[in-house]
């Protein structure tokens, strides 16, 4: 977990400079754009707008892109909207089910000031009925 709080700190950093640089009221793809430059420059590495499988019982029901994974360890979600909602965060939270990866942030760039919540991801089969 250590690696993915580095790794954190270094995308909001990186989402800092973007929002600091672009302000408001570009579409999400600027954002993103300017962000995986700042991933780049800093030696980050990323894939972006992977396309991902949903597997029910071992076969695929559905498919979803995420819009940055980092280092195969940091899922990023962007939103340019006024407010996050709760079916914001519940989307971060099943694509962090949906490939595993325990960490996830949601930025908003929507506003003024850059929105940035960090979710995570822990399965409990005990909590399970």
């Amino acid at each position: 977990m250590v690696q993915e709080t580095r790794l954190s700190e270094d995308v909001i950093h990186c989402a800092f400079e973007v929002s600091n640089q672009l302000g408001v009221g570009f579409l999400e793809s600027v954002y993103e754009n300017a962000l995986c430059i700042e991933l780049a420059k800093q030696g980050v590495g990323f894939q972006q707008q992977k396309s991902l499988q949903v597997l029910y019982k071992e076969q695929v029901v559905g498919h979803f892109v995420t819009d940055l994974i980092v280092e195969n360890k940091l899922l990023v979600e962007l939103k340019t909207v006024s407010a996050i909602a709760m079916n914001h965060r519940t989307q971060v939270m099943n694509y962090l089910k949906a490939t595993g990866i325990q960490v996830g942030l949601l930025l908003n760039f929507g506003t003024p000031k850059l929105g940035v919540q960090r979710i995570v991801y822990q399965y409990d089969e005990s909590q399970i009925i």
